[in-house]
Parts: structure tokens; sequence; C-alpha cells
């Protein structure tokens, strides 16, 4: 573990360079002109990478799976950036797994900032043993109703970094919550994008880790149907605490969840405030955490 006040996620300092990236679905209508002018008042140096300004075979994409992959690797790779932004989430970064150079990417120690379909990506980093930041993005989060507390958030936490006895948050008070105090690797993201990676090569190793998930537009039972996915690939059983997030644009899974949880011998905490919609706070994933049920707090060790 890290000595306290050790930097687990460096400052991103003024003049950073960020490179914003289209990994998955398209942005909205006009949602892609703004972005690089958030950036350059919070005095960042952005570049938007062709993948934002699409266009795409398939409309649920950002632009081809080359074009998606090419700005992937460069912005890793390219020394102008400090950091990677995706503009939004979707769907498609699946698509780009098998196709992405491991090797190149865990060169890199930049920050991947996103969440929901960058999941996927996400796991890629935490399998290189490099910290990620689930976090609000500019075409899907920013400048709208009810995000200026996360937005800001994101860009307090950047501007400071992580620090090893970082206190992360604290979650609403939720009866699903139970047992005591665990310590692990945080791992996970969106639900469906987790599950979704069962089966392959990029799964992040369970054993002894903390999972995070949270899910959007998904009715109980597709939710009852991935963790029952989670348990008969042993997942749920090798975990060492689990953190829920949010469940919302669907009918309330609490009921599916609790069935499922309440034989789970791992301390489980509920109401985290990290999710599609608000509250969606900045979560490091990749790194070692404390889980305490009782205080209701995550706390990088």
């Amino acid at each position: 573990m890290a000595e306290d006040g050790e930097f687990l996620i460096p400052p991103l300092r003024r003049g950073a360079g960020i490179a914003v990236i289209a990994p998955a679905g398209p942005p909205g209508p006009g949602r892609l002109e703004p972005v690089e002018g958030w950036l350059r008042e919070r005095g960042y140096a952005p570049t938007l990478l062709p993948s934002c300004y699409g266009p795409a075979p398939l409309d649920f994409l950002a632009a081809p799976d080359a074009v998606r992959l090419a700005d992937v690797h460069a912005a890793f790779a390219d020394p102008r950036f400090d950091a990677v932004l995706a503009l939004r989430g979707g769907s498609g970064c699946i698509r780009l797994l098998d196709r992405l150079q491991p090797g190149r990417l865990a060169a890199s120690r930049r920050l991947l900032i996103g969440y929901s379909d960058l999941t996927v990506l996400h796991a890629l980093r935490t399998n290189a043993g490099i910290p990620s930041l689930h976090a609000p993005m500019p075409a899907s989060d920013w400048g709208l109703p009810g995000a200026a507390a996360d937005t800001e958030a994101l860009f307090a936490g950047l501007a400071r970094g992580w620090r090893a006895g970082d206190l992360l948050g604290r979650a609403r008070p939720q009866a699903l919550s139970h047992g005591g105090r665990a310590r692990g690797r945080l791992i996970g993201g969106n639900l469906a994008m987790f599950c979704a990676l069962l089966g392959t090569p990029y799964l992040p190793e369970a054993d002894g880790a903390l999972l995070f998930i949270e899910d959007i537009g998904e009715e109980p039972y597709r939710v009852d149907r991935m963790l029952s996915q989670l348990r008969l690939a042993g997942v749920l059983g090798r975990i060492a605490g689990l953190v829920l997030g949010s469940f919302s644009g669907a009918g309330s899974p609490d009921a599916v969840l609790a069935d499922h949880l309440q034989g789970l011998p791992c301390p489980v905490l509920a109401g985290w405030p990290a999710g599609h919609g608000q509250p969606n706070r900045p979560l490091p994933l990749g790194l070692h955490v404390e889980l305490d049920v009782a205080a209701g707090t995550l706390t990088l060790v």
C-alpha cells in the first residue's frame, strides 16, 4: 500500500494537453462544439481527434472502427497529450479490444477519463496496473442541468490529483448496505459492459477486488440476469467487497439486488454517488481502496 499523502494520480497542471476521443458513440446535436472551449476555460490544451467528427457506417458509432482505433493509439502515444478524455459513451469500445496494442497502451500512464461504455477500456488500464477515472464526459454530461457539481468535482480532482489517504466520498444510506470493512483494488464500472467482458481475456482479476457497478435503462429482470451471470462466473464469490452506484432509467432493481446480495459474504456499500445521471462524482479505478460500510466511505490506501 502507498504511504499517506503519496500521489496515486498526479495533478493535471494548467496547460496540460488533453486528447479528446470518441471510441464509442457519436455526440448529440450541439454537444461537440462547446467541448474545446470548456477545456480551454479550465486552462488545458485540448485536441479533438478525428473520431469526434465522424461519420460512421453504423449510426451508433462515432466513426469507423479504424478511425476510433487509431485515435485510441494516438491518444496514448502522442507526446503532446497528458490525459485522454472520452467524448461520450454509448457503444463501440468492445469492438476495438482485440485490435488494440496492449504494449502501446501500457507504456503510457496518462489518465483515461470517462465511464459507461468506457468500462472496457478502464479494464485494460486496470489489467496493466494503471489507474483511470470513472467520471462525467463532455458530450453526455457537461453543461446539462444538474451536472455542474459533478463537472466541478472532476476538474477540482484533476487540479489537485488523488493521494493515498484521500476520502473519495460518502454513500447515501441504503438498506442494501451490509457488512463491515474491506480492502482491495477497485474494478468495474457499468454492469452491462463489465458482464460483456466475461469469457474474454480482458476481464480484470476479481480475487480480493472491490467491484463497483452501476447501470442505466436496465429493467430488473435484466439486472437479475447480469448478476446471475457474475455469480455463475464466480466473480461474486471472489471479490472482497461490492460498491453499488446508481441504477437509473428503468424500474427499481432494489428487490433484485437484495435477493442476490443477501447471502453475499463480503461487505456491500450501496448508494455510492456515481453512475448515469446525477450525482456522478469522479471515482478512480485500478487503485487500492478501503471500503467502510458503517461510515459509508471509500478511501484510497
